[in-house]
């Protein structure tokens, strides 16, 4: 089977390897990944250039950049910045009540494909859904992935302003997806400008404006969700 992403054509074998490229390289560049350098290298030279180049780029990172360094700065990213946020359900549920819902589906699709996640470890965390994706279950990771499209693409852009070396990572997941229509783009400047819906306990009785919700993205490839 063959998905269509933005520029290229990506089978199932080539979807499993860039996503278990790109969660591998999203993890904490500690001893372990830093191992696994060559071997990812390796793994990717088969995937289209859209998906290929962008993972080399950060792999040349990561060989040229000092480990303290690395580490350093992947804490300064992910842990210091809201705006760069590896927790997908953050985008659109920011810290509110309902946001327990949503990690509800991706522990529901783990345990449907027979994975039983770690407690240290929230399900929605990029690196770990598309572990999910590229190991579990291929149609159920990337319709999750779908669904927070928006927040994929904030993440991806927030990278880029800051001229994160992630950045590419993100781009090389995006290039495995199908490309932003126009109300794609719009769903994510609307999400960019109201950013995380806020909690509202004890505010609806006195307002009649409905609380904000999540920004869903279609799948233009297999139609309405079910």
């Amino acid at each position: 089977m063959r998905i269509r992403s933005g520029r290229s054509a990506l089978d199932d074998a080539q979807l499993v390897t860039a996503w278990q490229a790109a969660s591998l390289l999203l993890g904490y560049p500690d001893d372990d990944l830093l191992a696994r350098r060559s071997l990812i290298r390796r793994a990717v030279t088969g995937l289209p250039s859209t998906v290929r180049e962008p993972l080399e780029r950060f792999l040349d990172h990561l060989d040229a950049a000092p480990p303290p360094q690395l580490a350093a700065d992947y804490v300064a990213t992910f842990d210091h910045r809201k705006r760069c946020c590896l927790y997908l359900t953050y985008y659109a549920y920011g810290d509110t009540r309902k946001r327990g819902m949503a990690l509800l589906r991706f522990k529901h699709a783990y345990r449907a494909a027979g994975l039983v996640l770690d407690d240290g470890e929230l399900p929605d965390h990029l690196a770990v859904v598309l572990e999910f994706a590229a190991t579990g279950d291929l149609h159920q990771g990337r319709r999750l992935l779908l669904e927070h499209r928006a927040g994929l693409e904030l993440l991806r852009l927030a990278l880029t302003e800051a001229g994160s070396p992630w950045a590419t990572v993100l781009d090389a997941v995006s290039a495995t997806l199908p490309p932003l229509d126009g109300e794609a783009h719009q769903a994510v400047a609307r999400l960019a400008a109201e950013g995380p819906p806020e909690e509202e306990v004890g505010l609806a009785p006195f307002g009649d404006a409905a609380p904000t919700g999540p920004v869903f993205l279609p799948d233009p490839s297999v139609g309405a969700r079910s």
